[in-house]
């Protein structure tokens, strides 16, 4: 019986994470603070958190609950409910720099928030323009517009990539936004990568994430290019105090070396974009005090997938 009971009562630090989050939240919450989408459930991106961070490792392939401190798990959760985002959704992804944990927005997660800065927002789409395509735009007003763009099989099939675009469409399908970026100013882009994925030829390094999936990569870094403005210049500050509290971690650098070295047994969805002017201090907050561990809360219940 004695064993049994030592068994049941045995409980690691870090169980107590998740309830000393979800407190901090429930108080910023009571104190208006802070406002959740009526389809987000902070409980339930915790849920799905946890579970991810239990089977997360770092570089060495050590789990990062072992790893990291106490104080940067729970900041990390903060940061990713303060955002809105999900896991399961492939929304964020939890980096671990040293002994800090860190909660970095994918393209997915980026598109999310850029979408709940601006509600006039229906869709973000992007695509790729190949060598033989038929693409022709212009500018009115001092904004591109995309007036015409025809590909074929062969042309898709040459992989010749000149470039790609992301428009943003509103609610009643105008497009509210339109991004063009060429090939090189893509590439100028993943220079900042830690993997170093162009070659000083300008050619893409062979067997790099960006050479097995050069169309997908292309079309990410134009869409966080286009969400980043978009975030950047929206005039939610509450929004905006915890979405670019990730910047000053350089968490897109970061994130395309932890896809290299496959830390995270996963496909990591970061992607760098050019450097744009600084909208806030970019100083990280102030750690909360480490919940005391005198519960029993373990890990909550796993979600239906």
């Amino acid at each position: 019986m004695a064993k049994e009971k030592e068994t049941t009562t045995a409980i690691k630090p870090y169980d107590q994470i998740v309830t000393g989050t979800m407190n901090r939240i429930a108080a910023m919450q009571n104190n208006n603070l802070i406002q959740f989408p009526s389809d987000y459930s902070p409980q339930n991106a915790l849920q799905s958190a946890w579970l991810i961070l239990q089977e997360t490792t770092d570089r060495e392939k050590k789990p990062v609950l072992d790893v990291c401190t106490k104080v940067s798990i729970a900041n990390s959760l903060l940061d990713m409910v303060v955002q809105g985002l999900n896991p399961i959704k492939k929304q964020c992804y939890f980096i671990a720099y040293g002994k800090t944990l860190s909660c970095q927005r994918s393209y997915f997660g980026a598109m999310a928030v850029a979408k709940r800065a601006d509600e006039s927002i229906e869709d973000i789409a992007a695509e790729v323009i190949f060598e033989d395509d038929d693409f022709k735009f212009g500018i009115v007003n001092g904004r591109r517009q995309i007036r015409e763009h025809n590909q074929t099989l062969e042309s898709m099939n040459s992989g010749k990539v000149k470039g790609a675009y992301c428009l943003v469409i509103g609610k009643g399908g105008e497009i509210k936004r339109t991004d063009i970026m060429t090939f090189d100013e893509i590439k100028k882009a993943w220079k900042k990568s830690k993997m170093n994925p162009v070659l000083g030829n300008g050619e893409i390094k062979e067997g790099s994430v960006h050479g097995e999936f050069l169309v997908e990569m292309c079309r990410k870094t134009v869409i966080n290019r286009t969400c980043k403005a978009i975030i950047n210049s929206s005039s939610d500050k509450t929004l905006l105090a915890s979405v670019n509290r990730q910047e000053f971690a350089q968490a897109e650098e970061g994130a395309a070396a932890q896809i290299e070295e496959g830390a995270n047994q996963t496909f990591i969805d970061i992607e760098p974009t050019e450097p744009t002017e600084p909208v806030m201090d970019e100083t990280p907050a102030k750690p909360p005090k480490e919940p005391k561990a005198t519960g029993t809360n373990g890990p909550l219940n796993q979600p239906d997938f």
